[in-house]
């Protein structure tokens, strides 16, 4: 499951919305929503996200926020290190190759870590 189809997930589990529903009310098949839920699709595009937000009357920083994960939500990530460190190269090839075995609070502390360091350079 990806960050933006869980939260999907919610938003309808909240609201008592059924994927079928849904699918039918934006003009996307059922088989398309439970794949994007599920993580078997790629990242919505831009269209299809405002689709949501306007279904659920999102608004600001929720709103905001689903535009996020959708944008982080795409569940083969390619990586490319050309012309960064030997060290980055080697961060992204472990991950890969090793991030099913990982705890979710591992990822959890690295997420953060992450985003703490990408604001304190801002």
């Amino acid at each position: 499951m990806t960050p933006f189809g869980r939260r999907v997930r919610e938003l309808r589990s909240e609201r008592s919305i059924t994927q079928k529903q849904m699918a039918a009310d934006l003009g996307v098949s059922a088989a398309y929503l439970s794949a994007l839920e599920k993580g078997n699709r790629g990242a919505p595009s831009w269209q299809f996200v405002q689709k949501v937000i306007t279904y659920f009357n999102i608004i600001w920083d929720d709103a905001e926020e689903l535009q996020t994960l959708a944008r982080t939500s795409h569940p083969r990530v390619v990586v490319d290190t050309t012309g960064m460190s030997p060290e980055a190269t080697e961060l992204a090839n472990l991950l890969a190759s090793r991030i099913g075995e990982l705890t979710q609070q591992d990822v959890l502390k690295i997420i953060h870590e992450v985003h703490v360091r990408i604001n304190r350079n801002k």
